[in-house]
């Protein structure tokens, strides 16, 4: 498991740094984010942990772009537990926050779990094989984890959007209350009260819709769920079937 560390803090990052190694992973670590960036150009990672201070908006961008670019899981160590940076972080991809200080032994927790639920995201039941697979113009291929719009163009999409979108092309026009959503992307560590799939939809509206304020595609159905309102089809041309659904 190779998991890249970038924490300013030098003395907790070489502590965290090894721990992880104690439990097998490989780490390369940076104190800034052009430090990380370089460690990104030189190798392939499962995982980043990065430092978030505040405002720590080259944190926030780098971000954005690895989980846009490289679908890679992100969690964000940050310095306060301020709602509004927490809102910036899961807005920027982000699949976990945790708040310093925190313990090695609960960072190695949450690492796994952000993994597993990535894992099992990938053979969720009812999810469609590796593939392409096209709907309403577009055309998303899961195996390389892209969304290209109708003129091929590729639509920058975080890796919690695209095990949305997955779970979405596996059902469509068939309503999925938040619940379901998140059991079929984050499995068990899915809880009750989460609401970041509020969010994600709303990320995702944003990117597939005309107008993300009335929604075409993406749609609030009945009893607080969400419905992909569209036919989807696979590369070999064979149609999903619908299933019947009532829309709001």
């Amino acid at each position: 498991m190779r998991i890249l560390l970038m924490d300013q803090d030098g003395a907790a990052r070489e502590q965290l740094g090894k721990q992880l190694r104690l439990y097998g992973m490989a780490v390369s670590e940076a104190r800034k984010v052009a430090e990380a960036k370089r460690l990104l150009q030189q190798g392939r990672f499962d995982l980043a942990l990065l430092d978030l201070p505040s405002p720590g908006l080259d944190t926030l961008a780098l971000c954005r772009s690895l989980v846009a670019k490289a679908a890679l899981p992100v969690i964000l160590l940050a310095w306060n537990d301020d709602p509004v940076q927490l809102v910036a972080g899961f807005g920027s991809g982000a699949d976990d926050y945790m708040v310093k200080p925190c313990s090695p032994c609960e960072v190695i927790l949450r690492i796994n779990a952000v993994l597993r639920r990535t894992k099992r995201a990938l053979r969720s039941p009812g999810a469609p094989a590796d593939g392409r697979y096209r709907f309403a113009g577009w055309l998303f291929d899961l195996e390389k984890r892209q969304l290209l719009d109708a003129g091929g163009a590729p639509i920058s999409i975080s890796a919690a959007e695209w095990r949305l979108l997955r779970v979405l092309v596996a059902h469509p026009n068939t309503v999925l209350s938040r619940e379901r959503l998140l059991e079929l992307t984050a499995g068990g560590e899915a809880q009750a009260f989460d609401r970041s799939i509020d969010s994600q939809v709303s990320r995702l509206r944003k990117k597939i819709e005309a107008d993300p304020r009335q929604p075409q595609l993406l749609k609030t159905a009945w009893g607080n769920g969400y419905i992909l309102a569209a036919e989807v089809t696979p590369a070999d041309g064979t149609q999903t079937q619908p299933d019947n659904a009532r829309l709001s």
